[in-house]
């Protein structure tokens, strides 16, 4: 794919893969994305996943034809990245390999060898020219792995932005960006946030055109819009207003009150809701919708003295990626004791900025009147 005149795309497509770093589902696959810029100099930017060797490998001589590249930069050594780096230099004797210090241990522990004869190390602030095109380095450390640069390229404006503002599915997926960005974001990165917003106050002093991502589409239009989103998603700020409810069941009446609940909001006018039953439904998706939501309901049985298993796993979710600035409402069952309410309070006690609602839904066993009141009162309080 040509992106400038000088600039291709020759990553792959991974139409087959069904599980991407071993738990994250994607139905429309994955792409990993290497870039070529054709210069005096010429460089490969990153490689792909290691099933895609070859099929990469044809893709540069598609490009360059007999023409060995000079360089190949490595801007994140996580293997969907880096797992054909040993197999690019041996077919490219005469290149040098471009990245920085920690990368060069870690191609070491992959790959036994770190390349001392033929490094090119980088900083924060380094530049590699190739002629009409120059190449400025930024440290991007935890975005998500130590050892990750970005590099901008400033005659075509463009940021080679490593897994920043990638996205699940491949580059031909027919999809909008922004759901499987998020849920990208918040799987993956979402712990980062803190480094993130480095990242973006880096950025902000560059004049970007283009941004080249290490998977999903290369971004061309309305920049600002994928600026934004990132700098919501790292600050850890509500992106809808509404509530998500996250529930568990086991013989069904935890789901009829959060049912009930659903209907009330909507009745009082909530301007979002949805409804995930965390047994069921894709624990990446519940993820993101959290921190997505402003307000969130957490709807659970007792069990075991505490709250049940799948509730337990979606809130270790939330809290290994810093949840915070969040209202948060519960509604707890038990038919031997009521446990669940104070498992989730303490499972959330380093959440930063949580809130809890002073209304409460109590079920001992079925839903009751008592419960229809309080499943409405606990609606208003959500809805002001």
């Amino acid at each position: 794919m040509k992106i400038t005149d000088k600039i291709f795309h020759v990553g792959v497509n991974d139409y087959d893969i069904d599980l991407f770093e071993g738990q994250y589902k994607v139905e429309k696959g994955m792409a990993y994305n290497s870039y070529i810029i054709c210069d005096e100099k010429t460089a490969v930017l990153d490689t792909v996943d290691k099933n895609f060797g070859d099929e990469w490998l044809g893709n540069i001589t598609e490009v360059l034809g007999d023409k060995a590249p000079d360089y190949l930069v490595v801007h994140h050594m996580e293997p969907d990245h880096s797992a054909n780096i040993d197999k690019f230099m041996q077919k490219y004797p005469t290149a040098k390999i471009v990245s920085n210090s920690k990368s060069f241990v870690m191609m070491k522990q992959f790959f036994g060898t770190d390349y001392t004869d033929r490094q090119v190390a980088v900083s924060d602030g380094s530049t590699l020219c190739l002629g009409e095109h120059e190449l400025t380095f930024v440290t991007a450390p935890m975005v998500h792995w130590p050892e990750v640069v970005l590099s901008y390229e400033k005659n075509t404006k463009t940021l080679f932005s490593a897994d920043a503002f990638g996205k699940f599915g491949t580059t031909d997926a027919d999809e909008e960006w922004t759901c499987e960005a998020r849920r990208y974001y918040f799987g993956i990165v979402g712990k980062f946030g803190a480094q993130v917003q480095a990242l973006l106050k880096k950025a902000g002093g560059l004049d970007i055109e283009r941004i080249c991502p290490l998977h999903g589409p290369v971004l061309t239009e309305d920049l600002g819009y994928y600026i934004n989103l990132y700098n919501i998603w790292s600050s850890y700020e509500s992106e809808t207003e509404g509530v998500a409810i996250f529930y568990t069941t086991v013989y069904g009446n935890t789901e009829q009150a959060v049912r009930l609940l659903e209907d009330e909001l909507k009745k009082q006018g909530c301007p979002k809701v949805t409804v995930s039953n965390l047994a069921r439904c894709d624990m990446a998706e519940a993820v993101e919708d959290a921190f997505r939501y402003s307000k969130i309901v957490l709807a659970t049985t007792t069990y075991n003295g505490g709250m049940f298993p799948f509730m337990h796993e979606f809130i270790n979710h939330l809290t290994e990626r810093n949840y915070q600035n969040k209202t948060v409402g519960i509604i707890e069952n038990g038919t031997w004791a009521l446990m669940a309410e104070k498992a989730i309070k303490v499972a959330l006690e380093k959440s930063k900025n949580i809130t809890f609602t002073e209304s409460g839904v109590h079920i001992k066993s079925a839903v009751n009147d008592e419960n229809r009141r309080e499943i409405a009162a606990l609606a208003e309080e959500l809805c002001k």
